[in-house]
């Protein structure tokens, strides 16, 4: 029985470090690949520095109920923005997890925008964790990011979690430090592709591929492709009114097909996404 809660133990760890940290279900559907995009509630995980490219309050939920048909290893996310005249704020937290291992974190972030071109975001996480018959820790982690437009439909990001290698117990890299750089462009208004490169400061670095087609006004197609781990994704955007309803899903090499999915509704967005950031950035 103890080398079962063991091995548990160490597939939730493992879990806990490749997939659990950059939550959406947008943003899965990409691949993750949208460190130069970030322009929703859900930037706050990914690239803190989006959140002041809109100016209307966010509120976003996101869950994955059972990765890989797994339950035991089911996480959820909230987030909410509040924009103001000194920059944007938000909070989240997150939960994963079950009995055996619970993992969760609160977190505060912060965005400026300088002259409508330049953003800059700082993000402080409480993490705990907690193991049975182990005991439990937390610790203190910063995320900062920044994001740039070359142009009115270029835009270049990098994103660093983790910055102060801040660790659970007496082992290094407990939790993961990431390092994050791409670009995203608007081939049309409609069309935008995004590139990334992850890295892990223990694992081999990641590249990112994810296309948004915003394929009718309500409806967005989104797909995406990424190695170290090898991994295909796609999803469905549905935007109505103050809410848009996202669906991912993604292929793993060895551990199949899992699904997520979320809710993000904007209070005080009378455009769709990409033509009120345009339109508060004056890039039209």
């Amino acid at each position: 029985m103890k080398f079962i809660i063991v091995i548990i133990i160490i597939c939730a760890l493992t879990f806990s470090a490749y997939s659990q940290y950059s939550p959406g279900a947008k943003q899965i559907s990409l691949a993750n690949s949208d460190v130069a995009l970030s322009n929703d509630v859900f930037s706050l995980f990914n690239n803190p520095a989006g959140l002041s490219q809109m100016n209307w309050r966010e509120v976003g939920v996101y869950y994955s109920p059972s990765p890989f048909g797994l339950s035991d290893l089911a996480n959820g996310y909230f987030a909410y923005h509040e924009p103001t005249s000194i920059g944007s704020f938000a909070l989240g937290g997150m939960n994963y997890g079950f009995d055996l291992f619970r993992e969760s974190k609160i977190m505060l972030g912060y965005s400026y925008n300088y002259q409508n071109k330049f953003f800059a975001g700082l993000t402080v996480n409480y993490q705990t964790v907690s193991i049975k018959n182990y005991g439990n820790d937390a610790a203190l982690s910063f995320n900062i990011g920044g994001l740039a437009y070359v142009s009115d439909k270029f835009r270049l990001g990098f994103a660093i979690q983790n910055v102060n290698r801040a660790t659970f117990g007496d082992e290094d890299d407990q939790i993961p430090m990431l390092f994050s750089t791409g670009l995203s462009y608007d081939v049309i208004d409609e069309l935008t592709i995004n590139l990334a490169l992850e890295k892990d400061v223990k694992y081999n670095a990641s590249f990112q591929f994810g296309i948004n087609y915003n394929i009718i006004e309500n409806l967005s197609l989104r797909t995406g492709f990424s190695n170290e781990p090898s991994r295909y994704s796609a999803g469905i955007g549905i935007n109505y009114s103050i809410f848009s309803l996202d669906y991912a899903m993604f292929t793993h090499t060895f551990l199949g097909l899992t699904h997520q999915a979320g809710i993000i509704i904007s209070f005080g967005r009378e455009l769709d996404r990409n033509s009120a950031i345009r339109k508060y950035l004056e890039l039209e």
